[in-house]
């Protein structure tokens, strides 16, 4: 064991079980998120190919939405092939999340075989000893996650979830013992296994992908029931995931309607769940600004009054229908042209709403003006968005069209 490790593990041993824990009365404030680094593959390849200048670049991009809690995965298996090099990242990314206004709640991942094996349980004491004599003072630690999703995936439990929930329920007093101050969660696949697992926990915690609104506020409902039974700080440390239709504008609004603080999964569009999570592309970019409007808690107008939109109000669309039909028919149909019909296309179905975005045609058409002329690829291109504008044509006579009639109070 690391000699400050052991040093620590002394003092902490000892410390009075009656040290004042920090353990925050509300965490309805939290606007947090998971992270990983956008090029890896799994939370101990982030930390073996650790970036300072990319960690602190992606905590500004969190920064610029206003988020204030960071939750990130720490493995043994990383811990393990260089402590040293672990501890100095580790404490790089504390320290730049908290320059930034940032808490950090580290979730801790085992050696593999640890938790289904109760002999090996108390194996894992050096690392957590080491843990906390490394971070366990910086003002930054926010909370300690000592597992995640013990009792995945499954409800009732398995006999294996069972297992690896009395691991996670054993590791939730080991922390608390050896750190006298910083609040211990286990991070619940279900708001059923946070309450079984409750007596354990600081501050509760659990997941939330389900599919429609009602599922989700009853599911935040009885969650919040019990919180306020055992008077403990709840929060959802895990929500939003396109291809489990959880969208993140629905999700978050739920959240921030009941009250309940929340971390998103995650911040970076990573190359291990970047096809259905996430907010950030390395160059700053957003996957979808509906996402980023969310965190702000401003919504899509779902109401029934909405005011639907007329693309085509002032001509647009049937200009550009007619147009483009046009470049289709000239047998000597110019390049650049036919770029700009595409272009002006693309911009009026994104604006107007008409197209899915998972691949924006202004992107297509970015990638066409890029690369060397291919009229047979540009064709199909106006082919496609002429066929999806011609339906949102407005006769000359329509009401929609022009300046609406005044109308003297």
């Amino acid at each position: 064991m690391h000699a400050t490790a052991l040093v620590a593990l002394a003092i902490l041993a000892n410390a009075p079980l009656c040290a004042q824990r920090r353990a925050p009365k509300d965490l309805s404030g939290v606007r947090g998120f998971n992270y990983q680094s956008a090029p890896t593959i799994g939370h101990t390849e982030h930390w073996l190919q650790y970036s300072a200048t990319e960690t602190e670049r992606d905590f500004d991009f969190a920064k610029r939405i206003q988020l204030n809690q960071v939750r990130v995965f720490v493995p043994y298996a990383a811990w393990v092939q260089d402590k040293e090099a672990f501890r100095r990242n580790l404490v790089h990314l504390v320290r730049a999340a908290h320059q930034r206004g940032m808490g950090v709640m580290p979730t801790i991942q085992y050696e593999r075989g640890v938790s289904m094996d109760k002999n090996r349980w108390p194996e894992s004491k050096a690392f957590v000893a080491d843990l906390i004599a490394t971070i366990g003072k910086e003002p930054g630690l926010a909370f300690w996650d000592v597992s995640n999703e013990p009792d995945c995936c499954a409800l009732p439990p398995s006999p294996a979830n069972r297992t690896r929930m009395e691991h996670a329920v054993y590791m939730a007093r080991m922390f608390r013992e050896l750190d006298a101050v910083t609040p211990v969660t286990i991070g619940a696949t279900f708001s059923n296994n946070m309450i079984e697992m409750g007596e354990a926990q600081d501050v509760l915690s659990f997941h939330n992908y389900l599919p429609t609104r009602a599922a989700i506020r009853a599911d935040i409902a009885k969650a919040k029931a019990y919180a306020a039974k055992v008077n403990k700080p709840l929060f959802d440390t895990e929500i939003g995931c396109i291809a489990r239709a959880n969208p993140y504008d629905v999700t978050l609004e739920e959240h921030m309607k009941a009250n309940v603080g929340w971390y998103i999964w995650e911040l970076m569009i990573t190359h291990q769940w970047g096809t259905v999570h996430g907010v950030f592309h390395p160059d700053g970019t957003i996957r979808d600004p509906a996402i980023v409007a969310a965190l702000f808690g401003m919504f899509r107008d779902r109401d029934e009054n909405v005011m639907p939109a007329a693309p085509d109000r002032e001509g647009a669309v049937t200009r550009a229908v007619a147009n483009n039909k046009r470049w289709l028919a000239d047998a000597n149909a110019g390049w650049d042209a036919g770029l700009d019909l595409a272009e002006i296309s693309a911009n009026l179905l994104e604006a107007g709403e008409l197209i899915a975005m998972n691949d924006p045609p202004t992107r297509a058409v970015g990638l066409l003006r890029k690369g060397a002329p291919n009229l047979s690829v540009l064709r199909a291109a106006i082919e496609k968005y002429t066929a999806i504008l011609e339906p949102y044509q407005l006769p000359r006579d329509d009401p929609r069209r022009g300046r609406p009639p005044l109308t003297l109070h």
